[in-house]
């Protein structure tokens, strides 16, 4: 394991903790979000679902945009930092906001920093790193990743408990993992020849044309299954549906994420070995079976189980993906492919968000997550028949 380990690059580390941190602060804000709205707020579940709709479209509408510029300029690094950094900027807002709106108004600028920042982050994990433990690396950045989702909620638990409920406390408390990720990043992270190779530099432009047919195969993959994979809000919504406490509500995303975290990077050493195929397809059926599980459960101890396979589900998929897409398209044009892949999956979560808020508030929750399942059974459906293409 450690051998293994020791091949993987210098940035991949620094990307890992980069986002470790940042993900410690913004899980202690989103672990509590949802009950913020609703419990002091007045919010809707309809409204949630607006709110996490648009911030998450807005990120993925961006992330084309940030990919293919850092492809024309050759450089990735910057636009990285920007992005972490505006993402630590907005956090206050969090604290301030006294409606629904200010709450919106602080995701966009929160989603907006993230929808900068996340295709040049991946494609600079592709860059640093050969073929044979790309999968690996994808991994590992994940796992380090998710160790931050998963003590942003055990950090938000205890802060909540000890000041007695005061949300906006732990709110500001955010803002300080934020700020030393930025330091983190702007320190420790390189740029990598083939992007400052002037070679490898491309003219301005989306050059779609240049694109894999599998890589479109995967783009529409993804478009199908994330119209029924709704923001994770509705998970903790149906915890405490499902008789969880309030201040319990945020461990289920800490049981979530240190699945994800264990599994992340053994998956993706596995898909190097293996191929990445029968995880990808493993990892849609499986989500689409926790999916049911969440319509179906009857007690508390079915909602903490079920988080714990969801974890599973992402550890099978997220770097996986991000590993076959790399494999499938130029390394010049690789942050205009992850780019365009979060702009359409960005697109399909607004709908899928407002479909969601729309079923559960007129035909209970029980149908939203039944439906998240027949999309995630129809992007597998789809992915198996065009196996042949990978």
């Amino acid at each position: 394991m450690n051998q293994n380990l020791n091949k993987i690059p210098r940035n991949v580390w620094i990307l890992g903790f980069g986002s470790l941190l940042t993900d410690i602060s913004s899980e202690m804000i989103h672990s509590l979000l949802p009950l913020f709205l609703v419990s002091v707020l007045g919010a809707s579940v309809f409204t949630v679902g607006i709110i996490e709709g648009i911030a998450e479209a807005t990120a993925s509408i961006l992330k084309v945009f940030s990919g293919t510029l850092s492809d024309y300029l050759g450089h990735r690094k910057q636009l990285v930092i920007l992005g972490y950094g505006l993402s630590t900027v907005v956090k206050p807002l969090f604290a301030l906001t006294t409606s629904p709106t200010g709450v919106l108004i602080a995701r966009f600028g929160d989603r907006f920093g993230k929808g900068i920042r996340v295709a040049p982050r991946n494609a600079l994990v592709a860059d640093s790193t050969k073929p044979e433990n790309r999968g690996a690396a994808y991994g590992l950045r994940q796992s380090l990743d998710t160790i931050g989702a998963f003590v942003g909620p055990i950090i938000a638990f205890a802060l909540m408990a000890a000041s007695g409920q005061n949300f906006r406390l732990v709110f500001w408390l955010a803002l300080i993992p934020g700020i030393l990720a930025v330091i983190v990043l702007a320190a420790g992270l390189r740029e990598t020849r083939v992007n400052t190779n002037s070679q490898n530099r491309i003219s301005w432009g989306w050059h779609f044309n240049s694109l894999s047919r599998e890589y479109w195969i995967l783009v529409v993959v993804a478009l199908v299954f994330n119209l029924g994979n709704s923001s994770n809000a509705f998970l903790l919504l149906r915890a405490s549906q499902k008789g969880i406490a309030a201040p319990l509500v945020p461990l289920t995303v800490v049981v979530m994420n240190v699945a994800y975290s264990l599994s992340a990077y053994p998956v993706g050493r596995l898909s190097d070995r293996l191929g990445r195929f029968k995880l990808l397809v493993s990892g849609f059926v499986l989500y689409a079976l926790v999916y049911l599980g969440f319509a179906f459960a009857q007690a508390p101890w079915h909602i903490w189980g079920l988080f714990a396979l969801y974890g599973l589900y992402l550890g099978m998929t997220q770097g996986v993906l991000l590993a076959l897409i790399s494999d499938k398209v130029p390394s010049q044009l690789r942050g205009t492919a992850f780019g365009f892949l979060n702009l359409v999956v960005g697109l399909a979560l607004l709908p899928a968000n407002l479909l969601a808020g729309w079923l559960w508030q007129f035909g209970g929750s029980g149908v939203t997550f039944i439906a998240g399942s027949l999309f995630a059974i129809l992007a597998t459906v789809l992915l198996v028949v065009y196996r042949s293409r990978y």
